[in-house]
């Protein structure tokens, strides 16, 4: 028969083309009229000439990958290339109190502790890089793993207690339960480790006051020293077209521009996938999808998952995100030169700040001074501008979907995001905001695209109330609870149904872990 796999963002994907690999006949069907859910670089996003990531940007997650270990080198095979910096990774600059604070992390962590101005803090730094290290196989096990089967958990649990001992256990349990405020605060004194690492948990859902942020900086940290911060040479859309080759010689029929309707389930077990094309018969279906949108649409139906339907609502999403693209005359002129060759960098003072920033958003208001994410990626890639010129792409993950106010009560909040002048509005705030460390930016500024929450929701039903990670990663919806109990673990109550995606463990990300597994698990017979 055929495996159906709804969804063709990095997790269907990668599911798809590893079971068309393995033998399997397999229909990838996608309701947009491209590939990659939020991998995506639309042509003359600005201007011509500037190739801009639309979504998503950076590849650590992917490299690092199991999947990328499988799927790599035929996607080299098909073009993929990767750009990369050697020295300086990321930074975080803000001003505090009228001192203005820079630190840098480079792909060395011991030129990167250097730059702590004490001593303890660099002994911290790489003592926790070392600690790290004999922690990560259960870490990224966990990660990589079906949490919702008690025979692989009980497995993973037993390997870590044999080789960390009930103390290490201990420690690495109070690391994870952490949040990157109370685990910066325990481990060190000054504040460049802050500064650098706790604004990183923007882009895995978490806020610095959330639990198991605490066990995301060694994780950040210790995948940057050793991946760097990789972007696709040419801009994402040669990874697009690698990845269609890819399914297309695997024999994966693609389907764009086809809805998936209903998941028609006889007996208990599925039959096929009904799209707006027809149905298509089926024995096994991936789904990544919202959950509302698995259990209350696609198995509407279905009386086998009553309970996860009825549960779905309750479904959180977390902070909305916003997008912001420029076309500039010139790299961004930072006061700070060592800036100036820096991929990534956060306009943040780490915990302070963002914690802040957060709180305002999930309170419904647009915050005051935003965490900026400023992505430079033709500091890497001069392919992505002309000579001389550069792109400019930031990220605002601080952002309520639907504001009641403006903490810094200037901004006219009425009608939302999709009436009068409130996008344009808040980027000048952003864009003032940032200019304070990069003079000139404005002067230099050649065309300009915004892409507000309700943009993000709109081009994928998955960003549920604007967010791009599909739902709030709080403890409550993470780990052994993504998306919710009743709900966790891939395979769903109806026999031959997966939900895959990042509303499932191990949540979001380019690393593709869901689709990984369930792929893995149905080619190698591991269904139970």
């Amino acid at each position: 028969m055929t495996t159906v796999v709804i969804g063709s963002g990095i997790n269907g994907m990668v599911a798809a083309a590893e079971l068309a690999r393995s033998g399997v006949s397999t229909v990838l069907v996608e309701r947009n009229a491209r590939i990659g859910g939020f991998v995506a670089a639309e042509a003359e996003r600005t201007l011509p000439g500037f190739l801009h990531d639309t979504y998503s940007s950076w590849h650590p997650l992917f490299v690092s990958s199991a999947a990328y270990g499988e799927l790599g080198p035929e996607l080299a095979k098909r073009g993929l290339e990767y750009s990369n910096s050697d020295d300086a990774v990321t930074a975080s600059t803000s001003n505090v109190q009228g001192e203005r604070r820079t630190t840098i992390a480079y792909r060395d962590p011991a030129r990167t502790a250097s730059g702590f101005s004490q001593q303890q803090d660099q002994d911290a730094y790489l003592r926790m890089l070392d600690t790290f290290g004999p922690r990560a196989p259960f870490i990224f096990g966990a990660l990589g793993a079906e949490l919702g089967s008690k025979r692989v958990l009980g497995g993973l649990a037993w390997k870590a207690l044999r080789a960390l001992k009930p103390s290490g256990i201990e420690s690495l349990a109070r690391d994870s339960l952490s949040s990157a405020r109370s685990f910066i605060r325990r481990n060190f004194a000054g504040w460049e480790v802050d500064a650098l690492w706790t604004p990183w948990g923007l882009h895995s859902g978490l806020g610095p006051d959330h639990a198991t942020g605490g066990m995301m900086i060694p994780v950040f940290a210790a995948a940057m020293h050793q991946f760097g911060l990789p972007v696709v040479t040419g801009g994402a859309g040669k990874f697009l077209t690698a990845f269609e080759q890819l399914l297309r010689d695997s024999g994966v029929e693609i389907r764009i521009g086809e809805e998936a309707e209903q998941i028609v389930v006889e007996g208990g077990k599925v039959m096929g996938v009904r799209t707006s094309s027809g149905l298509i018969p089926a024995d096994t279906v991936l789904a990544s999808v919202a959950p509302e949108a698995l259990y209350g649409r696609l198995l509407a139906a279905s009386p086998q998952v009553t309970k996860q339907r009825t549960d779905a609502p309750a479904y959180r999403p977390g902070r909305a995100a916003m997008q912001l693209h420029f076309a500039l005359d010139r790299p961004l002129q930072w006061e700070d030169p060592a800036l100036r060759a820096t991929p990534l960098v956060h306009v943040s003072d780490g915990s302070g700040s963002t914690g802040i920033a957060c709180a305002q958003a999930e309170a419904g208001l647009l915050p005051s001074e935003p965490t900026i994410v400023v992505g430079q990626q033709s500091v890497i890639d001069p392919s992505r501008a002309p000579e001389g010129q550069a792109t400019l792409w930031l990220q605002l993950q601080e952002v309520p979907f639907a504001p009641i106010g403006d903490a810094g009560g200037e901004i006219d909040v009425t009608g939302g995001w999709d009436s009068g002048d409130l996008k344009q509005r808040y980027v000048d705030r952003v864009l003032d905001r940032l200019e304070t460390f990069a003079p000139g930016l404005r002067e230099s500024i050649l065309a300009s695209d915004i892409i507000a929450p309700t943009d993000l929701q709109r081009a994928n039903p998955n960003a549920i109330a604007g967010d791009p990670y599909a739902g709030s990663a709080e403890l409550d919806q993470n780990l052994l609870w993504r998306p919710y109990p009743g709900a966790a673990g891939h395979q769903t109550p109806v026999n031959g149904v997966w939900h895959i995606g990042a509303a499932t463990h191990p949540g979001p990300g380019l690393g593709a872990g869901s689709g990984h597994i369930v792929a893995q698990r149905i080619i190698t017979g591991k269904t139970r």
